[in-house]
């Protein structure tokens, strides 16, 4: 496969015809690309064009196989898969969610003048704190420790449990402004592994390791004025991301899932690559690994809610005001890698689809209604944090995305490099000193985990939204730049 196998529909959307290439389960869709020339090359030679090529042939696949501009090989589904399947009558692919359930992002804004932290001094001791106070890393660490009566509330009532247990200080408004104001149905506690509860019930209010992090930011650029009062971002201003998901509880459930669906369907179902194995929506199996799903994504939520209480916590005790008068709130929590049921226009009709979004995000539009009210003229928050040392945006959602993505788009820079090869390129580097002469500061317990995630590892941030925005799957809203960096 090279790249004149491919139409261009525009410099930033690239497609490849069902009957271009030949496979030994035959394409049932075409496949889209959003990128530039560079990044599809590159897709090519990695490899995860051959992924989005085998999602093509999953059956009753719906609309395209596609990939966001930050695609790089992953599990079964590239990392910025999206694939969509009849609700009444498809399947689900746990490789089109992959191993870290609900691993998303949440963007806090504040009223906190970045000149604040330049004043007081106190980039160093916040960083320090923060990385003291929050678990981060491998491991049996979290600040809630619950035993399984509570942690099974926990998936139950995702991050709804976080507020009921620490009460309207923690957020209780914030809900929605949560992605299914963080909470999906579960209700069948008896198919979650008492491993995947073991691993779970111990990390709840952790950050975890590898391209997890927790940043100081300031807003460095306002593209979008209306949009960033609505969000609450001023440029200038102090945010807080926060990115991990449902750390050892939502690995298990894969685990598990993948392993009692290739049991039961491998020898009846045929796949150009075994990890894309699937069960049909309506199967024991389906049912079974959708519920743990939501009980994972329900983890992640209840998990970043706790997180953002923590952190809010640390601010006021350094800043010592409290969160109202530093203006501190929620602009959104999205999650990246999911499957959940929407509602598309396929051909000119409305239908109810179970869309699986691998390294890819939603953005909805103004007016859909299941964004918060307050964002409804506006459109959804599409948060895209670059790699560790460079730019995050806030994008908004738009109706051209509802049309060509699935209502989707990018969830970040996409690795360029493996962690090991990172690893190698960056020996015998001081990551942090290299970081500082970027005005950045950044807090780890590894050194490995520092040189992991080196910024040249990544693809360039600029262009992956150049092409969300070019491609119109999302609209810039604001620029942000880090100053403090917390690593597992």
């Amino acid at each position: 496969m090279n790249i004149n196998d491919f139409i261009q529909l525009s410099p930033y959307r690239w497609v490849l015809e069902k009957e271009k290439i030949k496979t030994k389960e035959k394409m049932n869709t075409d496949v889209e690309i959003f990128g530039t020339e560079g990044i599809l090359k590159t897709a090519i030679e990695d490899k995860s064009v051959d992924q989005a090529v085998n999602v093509s042939a999953l059956p009753g696949i719906v609309a395209r196989s596609f990939a966001m501009p930050d695609i790089h090989y992953g599990y079964g589904f590239s990392i910025g898969g999206v694939a969509a399947f009849p609700a009444d009558s498809g399947i689900v692919s746990p490789g089109g969610v992959g191993y870290d359930i609900n691993c998303g992002v949440r963007l806090l804004s504040t009223s906190i003048p970045v000149s604040e932290l330049e004043k007081y001094d106190l980039k160093e001791t916040l960083g320090y704190r923060i990385l003291s106070d929050i678990p981060t890393g491998t491991g049996d660490k979290g600040s809630l420790k619950l035993n399984r009566k509570e942690f099974l509330n926990l998936i139950r009532n995702g991050a709804r449990e976080i507020v009921e247990r620490y009460g309207q200080g923690c957020g209780e408004n914030d809900l929605r402004f949560i992605e299914s104001e963080g909470e999906l149905e579960f209700n069948m506690p008896e198919i979650i592994s008492d491993r995947a509860i073991d691993r779970g019930h111990s990390q709840v209010g952790s950050l975890g390791s590898g391209n997890h992090f927790l940043e100081i930011q300031v807003v460095d650029e306002i593209y979008d004025e209306e949009a960033a009062t609505v969000f609450g971002l001023k440029k200038g201003h102090v945010s807080i991301l926060i990115h991990t998901g449902s750390r050892g509880f939502g690995h298990q459930i894969a685990t598990d899932f993948i392993e009692r669906i290739r049991k039961k369907n491998l020898s009846k179902i045929k796949v150009n690559d075994p990890q894309l194995i699937y069960a049909e929506i309506h199967s024991p199996e389906g049912q079974h690994y959708l519920q743990a799903l939501n009980a994972a994504s329900n983890f992640a939520w209840a998990n970043r809610h706790l997180l953002m209480r923590d952190i809010i916590g640390i601010f006021e005790m350094l800043f010592k005001s409290s969160a109202q008068k530093m203006g501190i709130r929620l602009v959104y929590d999205q999650a990246h890698n999911i499957a959940k049921f929407e509602t598309h226009m396929i051909n000119g009709k409305k239908q109810k689809l179970l869309v699986h979004r691998k390294g890819a995000t939603r953005a909805f539009p103004k007016g859909h209604p299941d964004i918060p009210a307050e964002y409804r003229h506006i459109g959804q928050p599409v948060l895209i944090p670059g790699s560790m040392g460079t730019s995050s945006y806030v994008l908004k959602g738009t109706e051209k995305a509802m049309e060509v993505s699935l209502g989707s788009s990018a969830h970040g820079a996409g690795r360029h490099f493996s962690r090991t090869k990172a690893i190698k390129m960056a020996s015998g580097m001081d990551v942090r000193e290299q970081m500082k002469k970027q005005n950045i500061l950044v807090f780890s317990h590894s050194q490995k985990g520092l040189r992991e995630e080196v910024p040249e590892a990544y693809k360039e941030i600029d262009e992956i939204i150049e092409v969300t925005e070019g491609a119109g799957i999302s609209s810039k809203v604001a620029k942000m730049i880090p100053l403090i960096v917390v690593k597992g």
